[in-house]
């Protein structure tokens, strides 16, 4: 997989949502009022049959082959081989697919998937009449997104025999853009909404309904992009007192305070949230900052030791 592929596939990507998302962005201006903007865009660019192609879809290819540039020039600039970077990029798209889909099946949606275990593997809908529908894997965490990743890194060090944390610090930085990325697809699909708001930039979201809310998932992705200069900046800046795996810990701890903090201006996602103080995204954020902040404890104090992984 050239690097000219990769640009010209993700070009393509890109040039597919700016050029559909040219008209709903207009559409959009055009419904802006006084108290809110009304976002009524449809996630589907085209629907041929029982197959269709969604903003969030492209938004995750886009995510993919900009953290596999961003990783390429890395791996480039440390004299690692293309084949290392490629096979890693297989563990982590396989460990962040089946994570993702397992930690929204497990967690958020536990009782309706048990009772539809096909539908947790399959991209398929399944009907009482016996019909399919190809929805995609439309239900993923990213809390169960962060554990398929760092399982399929544990893997692919052990068999490559690469540092683990060395591995860790170099994917941060592309895991915030992917984020970003993510969250923008989100914002297509009109899902995780924010609370009702007063503020001028509320927005309406009018396939959900007709009431004034915080745009939490645009919240998210400004935050994820600030969080990415602020990564790359810290990794081509940072001193030799900072040991490997100080980056990923770091990461940790703010990527997951942000989630934390953001959930508050979040209307639940699933009903059994409504009476909880904190809903299932915090709960599942506090044990990824404790670790963050151990990690940036122990790797400021430890020597760097050449380990194979932790």
């Amino acid at each position: 997989m050239t690097t000219d592929v990769l640009q010209m596939i993700l070009d393509c990507s890109v040039f597919a949502v700016s050029h559909s998302g040219i008209i709903a962005v207009h559409n959009v201006i055009s419904n802006i009022d006084l108290l809110a903007i009304r976002w009524n865009v449809n996630p589907e660019i085209f629907d041929i049959g029982r197959f269709s192609l969604r903003y969030y879809s492209l938004c995750f290819v886009a995510a993919f082959f900009t953290s596999y540039l961003i990783l390429q020039h890395n791996f480039l600039k440390a004299h690692k081989p293309q084949r290392l970077l490629d096979a890693l990029t297989v563990y982590v798209f396989v460990g962040t697919i089946i994570g993702a889909r397992l930690g929204h099946c497990l967690f958020y949606e536990f009782d309706y998937y048990r009772h539809h275990l096909l539908e947790i593997i399959l991209p398929y809908k399944f009907s009482k009449d016996g019909t399919f529908q190809l929805t995609g894997y439309q239900g993923l965490a990213s809390h169960g997104g962060a554990v398929g990743i760092l399982l399929s890194v544990l893997l692919f060090c052990k068999k490559y025999r690469q540092s683990f944390f060395y591995m860790a610090d170099q994917l941060v930085i592309v895991v915030a853009i992917s984020s970003f990325f993510i969250r923008i697809g989100n914002l297509f699909n009109s899902e995780i909404i924010g609370r009702p708001s007063a503020l001028p930039w509320a927005f309406i979201f009018e396939r959900i309904d007709n009431v004034p809310r915080h745009p939490a998932q645009l919240y998210e992705a400004i935050a994820y992009l600030l969080l990415f200069f602020f990564l790359g900046y810290y990794y081509k800046m940072k001193t030799t007192k900072h040991k490997s795996g100080y980056l990923f810990g770091l990461f940790l701890v703010l990527l997951f305070s942000i989630r934390f903090l953001i959930e508050f201006i979040k209307e639940p996602q699933e009903a059994f949230e409504n009476n909880m103080d904190l809903d299932m995204g915090q709960w599942l954020s506090i044990p990824f900052i404790a670790i963050g902040i151990y990690l940036m404890y122990i790797k400021r104090l430890r020597p760097n030791k050449k380990t194979l992984i932790i």
